[in-house]
């Protein structure tokens, strides 16, 4: 297997509907992300083993930057034309995707931590493989549902 590295994200567009999520990468493809997003305050450690998306997005929600963790199945290039980006962790590491919005590993979870209050925007976790797709937004504990 080759080895896989970080790869920045770019702007992507961004489209909330009935049912879930639309991100609108910068080839022309969409993918669409099941949900709603269940909100959760602060932080959330996925399901084990999981295929784990962050989405950041802009206070209006019609652009924002998407970063698979731990992908590596996707090759460089890919990423690149796609706009999505791309962060490696090994063990213990912690990276910080943008800012105020960190992910971290915890045994074979991912833990994503957003701090609000340094985000102009939207936190969304997407953690799926073939059995199962899970969406979340970290919220404020002020946070309506």
């Amino acid at each position: 297997m080759s080895t896989r590295s970080n790869v920045a994200p770019s702007t992507i567009g961004v489209d909330f509907v009935e049912g879930g999520v639309v991100v609108q990468y910068l080839d022309g493809r969409e993918v669409f992300y099941h949900g709603p997003p269940e909100p959760v305050t602060g932080w959330i450690k996925t399901p084990p083993g999981k295929d784990v998306h962050v989405l950041v997005t802009d206070p209006d929600g019609v652009e924002g930057v998407m970063t698979y963790v731990n992908d590596r199945d996707t090759h460089d290039g890919i990423l690149e034309t796609t706009g999505v980006g791309r962060v490696m962790l090994e063990g213990d590491d912690e990276e910080v995707l943008f800012p105020g919005v960190t992910v971290s590993t915890e045994a074979y979870s991912i833990h994503v931590e957003a701090d609000l209050s340094a985000v102009d925007g939207r936190v969304f976790v997407f953690a799926e493989d073939e059995m199962s797709e899970h969406a979340y937004e970290l919220v404020d504990e002020d946070h309506d549902a």
